[in-house]
């Protein structure tokens, strides 16, 4: 009886460490970029300097919404390109039902992780990073997971050509 307690025990534990193993979830950030910095100062003296930031990394399978609250014509639609160069699945960007101040990124329970992510993409401050409540200046979020609210702060980092891709039929 011990006997089969103990297997049953040592069951347990090897199973739940090999689902931990094999059901990680999704995660937020990337691989380390570096940036080396070589200054030389008259006299030969050098200087060298490497600085190490994690590039935040797209989740897969969450939804992104950006809204125009800025008032800049086509501020939402260069900054949903950003982030689906950066990989996110964005949904089709829209104006805002008002204009604000300051951006922000609104997530829905259990997105934390994901808008934090975002706002890392766009140089976003983490106090930026929202729960989504219906103060948000939109109608609706629809399907979306994580809102982009952008405003003159975020406007003013997008360059103002707008990139078109000719339809295929």
């Amino acid at each position: 009886m011990d006997r089969a307690v103990i297997l049953l025990g040592l069951f347990v534990l090897v199973t739940v460490l090999l689902l931990g193993r094999i059901h990680t979830g999704p995660t937020a950030t990337g691989p380390a970029a570096a940036t080396t910095t070589t200054t030389t100062v008259p006299g030969g003296t050098t200087t060298t300097t490497t600085t190490s930031t994690t590039v935040p990394k797209a989740v897969p399978g969450v939804p992104v919404l950006v809204v125009n609250a800025s008032g800049q014509t086509g501020a939402a639609g260069a900054i949903t390109s950003q982030l689906q160069v950066a990989g996110w699945d964005t949904q089709t960007p829209m104006d805002a039902t008002a204009n604000v101040s300051t951006s922000a990124v609104y997530y829905v329970a259990g997105q934390k992780s994901a808008a934090e992510a975002v706002a890392a993409t766009l140089h976003l401050p983490s106090s930026s990073v929202l729960p989504y409540t219906t103060a948000a200046p939109v109608a609706t979020i629809g399907t979306a997971d994580i809102l982009v609210v952008v405003a003159p702060d975020l406007a003013s980092t997008v360059s103002s050509t707008t990139t078109t891709a000719a339809a295929s039929t």
